[in-house]
């Protein structure tokens, strides 16, 4: 349900900083010295301790998620400058639909040593691909990479590889923050009040156990497949789901993870969520479009899709904060980001593509897109008076305003779980849900699956 779109055009100051950059990059020989990467054969330089050398020329692949269709002009003309900026060099761009098997699918690609040069990927993908291998340590090869970045998302870019230590195999891109989107003519009819959004994830149920009572199965509060709330509610809460080093599972010694599982399958259980959503990966885009759901997806880019699919519901769309609960603030949600494979073998021109489609002038551009509600990653963007004098009282106008506003002090700490320990958990809750196993079970059973799957390596 993430946002996917982001921008760009450049000045010839920034065009000349960039190939300064791009050449100082330098590469690897054509030797690869029996390095290798995830089992790929590939150039020592992209694999050992030092900084990644070589001329920037040659011809990478580049791959989004789903951004072609509306995106096409800007990143055409995003590689049309860097192709213009870095002579000799050709960058081919595919986009992936971005379906649920993106990651199980990249991970094949990796394995295959065929994966994309140049890779958007999120939190779980990156996880997985970092923990095989397949991913340049840019921290290492460019150890000026984080300038341009708000210090806590750079801080977010950071993956544990297969030892556990954490590295820097991403350049934060984009995000689309956290908001409630919501029909205010549904609430009014569950005696809820639009302007006083809940303060914690549990009150938040709480409204959706008077919408499933008011409703009388003619519309919903949500989604019922936990997948899209693990582990961004346990974060919320401030619930530890990991061991500090990353080995273990803990979520289940904290009582409220078994709360949380039992209002879960309460609501469920109630009618709050449509029966058939339970392991379905559709968001609530349809439904809500079709005045069938209350609460909308929690991206700020979601206001966008029913303003364009369904007008009427678009009017009585109202944008809420997320509830603080424990954490005390707002998420910034989780980032979409930009890798560069290991496996490459021009990645000198990757690094370089790479580092110039993050950089403040393509975020910048990006996120004005009027088409879009996303946030840039680097600092000097977030303080462009677009961001910062928002005007406007449509829900489109004030999603951006509120997750801007938000962002000036929203936390980037994020728990990143391989799809292997999320997919553990989430069929462990959806078992609760069914009435299958009580919550306490579930979670129980949750935990114990995960650290056999951390224990192995996943």
């Amino acid at each position: 349900m993430r946002a996917r779109r982001l921008t760009g055009s450049l000045s010839c100051l920034v065009v000349l900083t960039l190939t300064a950059a791009g050449c100082g990059l330098s590469g690897g020989s054509d030797d690869s010295g029996g390095a290798t990467a995830g089992g790929c054969s590939v150039d020592k330089g992209n694999v050992d301790s030092g900084k990644l050398t070589g001329d920037v020329k040659g011809t990478i692949t580049f791959q989004t998620t789903n951004l072609k269709k509306d995106f096409g002009d800007f990143f055409n003309g995003v590689i049309a400058d860097f192709q213009k900026a870095h002579p000799g060099t050709k960058v081919k761009w595919i986009d992936d639909p971005g379906d649920n098997t993106f990651t199980n699918r990249t991970v094949a690609d990796a394995q295959a040593c065929t994966m994309a040069d140049v890779i958007n990927v999120n939190a779980p993908t990156a996880t997985a691909l970092t923990k095989a291998g397949y991913l340049l340590d840019i921290g290492t090869k460019d150890p000026a990479a984080s300038k341009p970045f708000v210090p806590s998302f750079w801080k977010t870019a950071t993956f544990a590889d297969a030892s556990g230590k954490s590295i820097h195999t991403t350049l934060p891109w984009y995000t689309g923050g956290v908001l409630l989107t919501y029909n205010k003519d549904l609430l009014e009819k569950a005696g809820i009040d639009p302007a006083k959004a809940p303060t914690s994830i549990f009150g938040l149920f709480a409204d959706y156990e008077k919408i499933a009572k008011a409703s009388e199965g003619k519309y919903f509060a949500t989604m019922a497949n936990p997948i899209w709330r693990i582990p961004a509610d346990f974060d919320q809460m401030g619930i530890k789901v990991l061991s500090t080093d990353g080995k273990s599972a803990v979520f289940g010694d904290d009582p409220r993870t078994t709360q949380w599982v039992e209002w879960m399958a309460k609501l469920y259980k109630e009618g709050a969520m449509p029966k058939d959503s339970l392991s379905s990966s559709n968001d609530p885009s349809t439904l809500y479009s079709q005045g069938k759901v209350a609460y909308g997806s929690t991206n700020p880019s979601f206001v966008r899709f029913v303003k364009q699919n369904s007008p009427s519901v678009y009017g009585k769309t109202a944008v809420g904060q997320q509830p603080y609960d424990a954490l005390g603030v707002a998420s910034a949600g989780a980032p979409q980001y930009i890798s560069v494979a290991a496996t490459s073998k021009h990645a000198p021109v990757a690094l370089a593509f790479a580092e110039f489609l993050t950089n403040v002038e393509n975020q910048t551009a990006w996120c004005k897109d009027p088409a879009v509600v996303i946030f840039p990653t680097t600092t000097e963007s977030l303080n462009d008076p677009f961001f910062q004098n928002v005007t406007g009282t449509d829900p489109f106008s004030q999603a951006r305003k509120l997750v801007a506003d938000q962002l000036k002090t929203a936390s980037t700490n994020q728990t990143n779980l391989s799809p292997a320990v999320q997919n553990a958990i989430v069929s462990q809750v959806q078992l609760a849900m069914q009435g299958k196993k009580s919550a306490a079970d579930a979670v129980k059973d949750a935990q114990e699956k995960s650290n056999e799957l951390l224990k192995q390596g996943s």
